[in-house]
């Protein structure tokens, strides 16, 4: 176990606020890295992206850790046990953005990590096992639909179909490595064996309001939901806006609207499930036209698969009976699926432990966004720390925002927790 003085916890030697100071103005630092000059965008083996892994090896270095740049672009610190063969617990999080992106998202729990580790190798404080602080590349797949790439590595995930993956500029993934002269022998073998591992942790921005409306700072992630993507499309029959009587129409626009005013009141009935519509398209409409198709998408999440799965079925239940009664068609397509991952009980509890030692009431909800952590499942045990959102919980925005105070105590938490891992 981490020592200790008798009486206090880890990280009370620093005065209030130096943590949380350290961590914004460092997340600002990396901000200034962007593909655009009036915009944070930061997607993969960009120039930015590269600049970023470059200032956080720089950065990890002068924490006290051995740290590189790997194959696949994830910028690894190891901070070593006294005990040479002693397990590792990784903390991690991605240091990529989304196109006109906070300065928070990911790197948040960069950062923390390093500011916790920082404090261990100043006091010359060693822990029991390994410690490895990953930023992982490109977890928000925005250059190639590849999300979680570097995780997935790391966890020993690499799926080599992904090589095919083009961005917008026709550049396969694959082109990509070999034009850096990157063996896909080398990405493979930076795969974790299980047995070497004691846990993962991520630190992380909520992303959403739910902490901000509890006046709470932080919070327990009990699962990451699982999800499910759909194609909706809508077939009426198109005619002339002016000469068609509404009770003879079949609208599919107008069938469209009833079927996503049916997933807003299913997805509303409570707990952790949640339906968004986001696109919405009528294919050559026209302003004096009856719309005679009509495509919709459909996101459905939840924090366990089956609540997911019976919202699911009662949504293509309705969707169904909503065509037929308007005498209109529609096909679902399913895109995409992913299960829910529970977190650790075991780190669930500790996460709870540090939490109240720091004198805020233990809060437990699920992450109806993805994270790195899933690639870890079943590898290790996972554990996430969310810290809360201001601006009304927004994310993916330049609104995105940490306070000072928040990202202080996420820090303490953090080295709370790792004094009293066994």
């Amino acid at each position: 176990m981490l020592e200790t003085p008798r009486g206090t916890r880890a990280g009370e030697s620093i005065p209030p606020g130096d943590f949380g100071k350290r961590i914004i103005d460092l997340a600002r630092r990396l901000a200034r890295f962007s593909e655009t000059p009036d915009a944070l965008t930061c997607t993969y083996f960009s120039p930015a992206h590269k600049a970023v892994a470059a200032e956080l090896r720089n950065q990890m270095q002068a924490a006290g850790m051995t740290a590189a740049v790997d194959a696949v672009g994830n910028v690894v610190g190891h901070y070593p046990s006294a005990a040479a063969t002693a397990k590792t617990f990784l903390i991690g999080s991605h240091d990529d953005t989304v196109a006109n992106a906070g300065a928070f998202d990911g790197r948040l729990g960069i950062l923390t990590g390093l500011v916790a580790i920082e404090f261990l190798h100043r006091a010359g404080r060693r822990l029991p096992f390994h410690l490895d602080l990953i930023a992982f590349a490109e977890e928000e797949g925005v250059r190639f639909s590849a999300p979680y790439l570097g995780s997935a590595v790391v966890a020993g995930r690499f799926d080599d179909s992904l090589l095919t993956r083009t961005d917008a500029a026709g550049v396969t993934l694959g082109q990509l490595l070999e034009d850096h002269n990157i063996d896909l022998a080398a990405i493979r073998g930076l795969g974790r064996a299980a047995d070497t591992l004691c846990g993962y942790l991520e630190v992380h921005i909520e992303q959403g309001p739910v902490l901000l409306e509890r006046n709470l700072p932080v919070g327990i992630v009990s699962a990451i939901a699982g999800s499910a993507r759909f194609r909706v499309a809508v077939r009426g029959t198109a005619g002339h806006a002016g000469t068609v009587p509404m009770r003879l129409r079949h609208d599919a626009a107008a069938a469209a609207a009833e079927m996503i005013l049916a997933v807003e009141r299913r997805c509303a009935t409570g707990g952790a499930l949640v339906g968004t519509v986001g696109q919405v398209a009528v294919p050559h409409g026209l302003i004096n036209v009856i719309a005679g198709r009509c495509e919709f998408s459909l996101d459905i999440r939840a924090g366990d698969d089956a609540t997911r799965d019976a919202a699911i079925a009662d949504i293509s239940a309705a969707i169904s009976q909503i065509a037929g009664r308007r005498g209109v068609t529609a096909e679902i397509a399913e895109i995409g699926r992913h299960a829910a991952v529970p977190c650790a009980a075991t780190m669930q509890s500790a996460l709870a432990r540090s939490i109240a030692r720091a004198g805020v009431e233990p809060f437990h909800l699920p992450s109806g966004a993805g994270h790195d952590a899933v690639m870890f499942a079943g590898l290790t045990e996972i554990g996430m720390l969310f810290v809360r959102c201001g601006n009304g919980g927004i994310s993916h925005s330049p609104l995105e925002t940490v306070t000072e105070a928040d990202a202080d105590l996420a820090a303490r938490i953090v080295l709370d927790l790792l004094a009293n891992l066994a």
